[in-house]
């Protein structure tokens, strides 16, 4: 196989990258040419993403990509977040900066919506997990509100596919992500046209849906010229960040499942098709799209954004610490101070995570964290417990055990939350890669152009650039006792 060379961008709630990743043979190696804090903030009382500033970063990225690089790159590719996107008019022109799901204009729209539409039928439709940050709850809201922008809206892009049309012109979705949006039906590849008609949604405005690694075109010429690029394909992978990373996932076989941990945590199995019946209903699990139209069964958790939003407060009080820092205090902490639920519905907002902890504390009688090293080691507890919890499900839906859980993106750096996870869900925990996410970028788009076969040769291309560290279970009776008492909260 000859050498080649091909540009992820993977955007999160939190940064941005530009990653070069060079294939060779059965190999690949990956080299960072940028990175950035993914530009947002409040406006007029709404949080919204900085649409210009993300897109300047974007061109600086292949700029620096192009740099770098020896030979021509063979693809770009984009994933980011999910369920976010701007709106588009008949002239081209984007209509002002998309918001950031944690706004608060969603609060009370599931409400709103079942008034129309019952939650079973919605679930029918589409198999997703019910969250109030949906984008069916986005586009709810701004019916709502009267938001005279549906009515002018010629095409609804997601944030991928913004950065696409702004590197092409072209207008289309790719399936990992518009399945993320409680708008597509998985079982009929389509959108959910009816659903959209019976809450009053303009379904007109929806793009046509391409399957993951589709080669959309080059980049436009004027973009090539700024950036100093030659002839370009543009390619989607799994526009989905998460979609992108399980098809990383370094698995062989069967038995196992994953988890995508960062900002979020996302827990699920692989599977040929989408499981929408009265288990996943109860449970409140997603069927989301991934690579050659697979379906990844999976369960939104919070995720380390209780760390993350801790850490924030404490930074606002002028106390600094780094997450090594704040981990290194968790390990010293007392175990099982208390527990929480990660998806206690005030915690998804930003601000004041301390109080909200403690807040739930009280409310659930138990003694709140007394310093920082209690409460991180809380929401570290906490999180292992929820998977525990959501593995059980898991193994209940799809009707067998699973054996080994793998754990890839970012929040696999956490070493203590890796050895939580195995003593938890009493099951080994393999860990790897930390780029997971770039990875399957990168090496769906290999796929695209030819560079690779299938799916399994991805996650075996994985295993040889990448090695895996193993967790295995212990201290099971502790956390035992722990998650009876994590059930007991939860589900009062």
């Amino acid at each position: 196989m000859a050498t080649s060379r091909f540009l992820a961008f993977d955007l999160g709630a939190e940064s941005g990258r530009a990653i070069v990743g060079t294939l060779e043979s059965d190999r690949m190696s990956l080299q960072e040419v940028h990175r950035f804090a993914n530009p947002n903030g409040r406006m007029l009382g709404h949080l919204h993403w900085n649409l210009l500033a993300q897109w300047e970063e974007l061109k600086t990225g292949l700029r620096k990509a192009v740099a770098a690089t020896d030979g021509p790159l063979s693809g770009v590719g984009i994933d980011t977040w999910g369920l976010d996107f701007g709106l588009v008019d008949r002239t081209g022109q984007i209509l002002g900066n998309p918001f950031m799901y944690r706004d608060s204009r969603t609060d009370g729209m599931m409400q709103r919506v079942f008034q129309r539409v019952p939650r079973e039928e919605v679930f029918a439709a589409t198999g997703v997990q019910f969250i109030q940050i949906n984008t069916i709850y986005q586009l709810m809201a701004m019916k709502e509100a009267g938001s005279p922008l549906l009515e002018v809206a010629e095409r609804l892009l997601f944030i991928p596919d913004l950065f696409n049309y702004l590197f092409t012109g072209i207008q289309k979705s790719e399936f990992s992500f518009a399945t993320t949006s409680q708008l597509y039906d998985p079982a009929r590849r389509r959108w959910a046209v009816e659903l959209m008609d019976r809450l009053g949604l303009p379904s007109r405005i929806m793009p046509e849906v391409v399957p993951s690694g589709t080669v959309l075109g080059p980049i436009s010429n004027d973009v090539a010229e700024e950036c100093g690029t030659g002839p370009l394909p543009l390619i989607a992978p799994a526009t989905h960040d998460t979609g992108s990373a399980v098809a990383a996932v370094p698995a062989e076989g069967e038995g196992w499942c994953y988890i995508s941990s960062g900002t979020w945590s996302l827990m699920g199995v692989e599977l040929p098709s989408p499981v929408i019946n009265e288990k996943t209903l109860r449970y409140n699990y997603t069927n989301e799209g991934g690579v050659g139209f697979s379906i990844r069964l999976l369960k939104n958790i919070m995720g380390l954004w209780l760390v993350q939003e801790c850490r924030r407060q404490w930074q606002r009080e002028g106390q600094e610490h780094s997450y090594a820092e704040l981990t290194r205090m968790a390990e010293s902490a007392p175990a099982f101070k208390a527990v929480i639920d990660p998806d206690h519905a005030p915690f998804l907002g930003p601000g004041q995570m301390p109080a909200k902890i403690e807040e739930f504390c009280r409310r659930t009688k138990q003694p709140p964290p007394a310093d920082k090293g209690q409460f991180v080691r809380t929401c570290l507890e906490s999180l292992a417990l929820a998977y525990r919890r959501t593995l059980e499900g898991l193994e209940d839906v799809i009707g067998r055990r699973i054996e080994r859980i793998h754990i890839v993106g970012g929040g696999g750096q956490n070493r203590l939350l890796n050895q939580m996870t195995a003593d938890a869900c009493g099951r080994q925990v393999l860990v790897g890669p930390v780029e997971a996410t770039a990875m399957g970028n990168l090496l769906v788009q290999a796929m695209a152009v030819g560079q690779v076969e299938s799916l399994a040769e991805i996650r075996a291309i994985v295993r040889n650039s990448f090695p895996v560290e193993r967790y295995e279970p212990r201290d099971s009776a502790q956390w035992q006792k722990a998650y009876e008492r994590f059930r007991t909260v939860v589900e009062a």
